[in-house]
């Protein structure tokens, strides 16, 4: 517990000044006593009273000084944050080297299951919401405390085209935005041109300027926003604004985003079940670089030609990763198995439930130490040794 106004503890001094003034006058009415020479007289004319009788106004006065006194230095308590008032988005990568095999069976199963996992074992009131991205971002549920809208939706994934990781992001702030008026929607913001982004929406309101690198911020800090953005990808970005361009809209609106890297190093398989490709058999990966690799259905073997920068769709940039959650204030994870996956996401909600608030606590203490002032006067009177 702290306290706003502490030299306000000064008040205090007026209870050992009270009880010093009624011990004197105890103490005289007992010499006046003894001048009267008929104790017995003295006795059939005052009312009896018990011992804790005469002294249980005092006692009452004196304990409503102390806790008035403690309302005037207006206490606080640190509390977690109520989880009514958290919202975590899991933006989710769909992209098609989700249907990579080197996770078993393949790494959009496995991050479906930790997904539902996730949702199911959110504290009671925290609200979820879900992204999808692939080659854009989309919300597929707004953030919502319905678990069984949310693992429907998890459960009905498909994979598309291209990674957007920095649209992603930027969706993930406009659906905080709607449930925490402390958080400004990003709206849409303009796109590089380049063959990348031909497809990304255009506008005229000017991006942040870019913020310096924030030094690394754990969970706790006030200055952030309770809500975090939890997001998972197995590549790197090759469709609109680029990760770090987004960062500034994050570090400004004070969310958090905590990022996962997903999957392992190894060239493997693909296989996808028809759900998980949207009933598309037939598809390709453009890396910016003019090359390709695709399969026919199940769990064919790759082809892989030239990428932009010579970077494999199939492996996460976790350099990148790590430096969005650095600059935001979150963390950065891997995993390569959906073991770890699945821990990643077990530690996730106590990352979240640290955040801390102060709330006033004064009002209690006010009005207890009003009420015991009237009881004490009440006491005082109907007690009274005298008519």
């Amino acid at each position: 517990m702290s306290f706003t106004w502490p030299f306000a503890f000064l008040l205090l001094l007026a209870i050992p000044v009270v009880l010093v003034a009624y011990l004197l006058k105890m103490r005289r009415r007992r010499k006046q006593a003894v001048t009267y020479s008929s104790v017995a007289l003295l006795r059939s004319i005052v009312p009896k009273r018990t011992r804790w009788r005469r002294h249980a106004p005092m006692g009452m006065l004196l304990a409503s000084l102390g806790l008035l006194a403690i309302a005037a230095a207006r206490p606080q308590m640190t509390q977690s944050v109520s989880t009514s008032h958290t919202s975590v988005i899991l933006a989710l990568d769909v992209s098609r080297s989700m249907c990579a095999t080197d996770v078993d069976p393949n790494r959009i199963t496995a991050a479906q299951q930790a997904a539902k996992d996730f949702v199911q074992h959110q504290p009671a009131g925290t609200r979820t919401g879900l992204i999808v991205f692939s080659g854009s971002a989309q919300l597929a549920v707004a953030p919502t405390t319905d678990r069984k809208a949310l693992t429907q939706a998890i459960d009905g994934l498909s994979t598309g085209n291209g990674t957007a990781i920095g649209a992603a992001m930027l969706k993930s702030l406009d659906a905080i935005a709607e449930v925490n008026p402390n958080v400004k929607p990003v709206g849409d913001v303009p796109l590089p041109s380049g063959p990348d982004n031909s497809n990304g929406p255009a506008s005229s309101t000017p991006a942040p300027t870019p913020a310096p690198a924030a030094p690394v911020a754990r969970p706790g800090n006030q200055s952030y926003q309770p809500d975090i953005v939890v997001l998972l990808t197995d590549g790197a970005n090759n469709r609109g604004i680029e990760p770090l361009d987004a960062v500034p809209y994050a570090v400004d609106r004070k969310v958090r985003i905590y990022t996962i890297g997903f999957g392992t190093t190894q060239i493997a398989p693909l296989a996808c079940s028809a759900e998980q490709l949207g009933g598309d058999f037939q598809f390709g990966f453009g890396g910016g670089g003019g090359g390709g690799f695709g399969f026919n259905g199940g769990a064919g073997s790759p082809n892989f030609g030239g990428f932009g920068g010579g970077r494999s769709p199939l492996r996460a940039d976790l350099p990148t990763l790590k430096e969005v959650a650095d600059r935001t204030g979150g963390l950065a994870y891997t995993a390569q198995n959906a073991s770890e996956l699945r821990k990643v996401f077990t530690n996730l909600p106590r990352d979240v439930s640290v955040q801390k608030v102060r709330h006033e606590v004064s009002a209690p203490f006010a009005l207890i130490g009003a009420v015991l002032a009237g009881l004490a006067i009440a006491a005082s009177i109907k007690w009274s040794p005298y008519p």
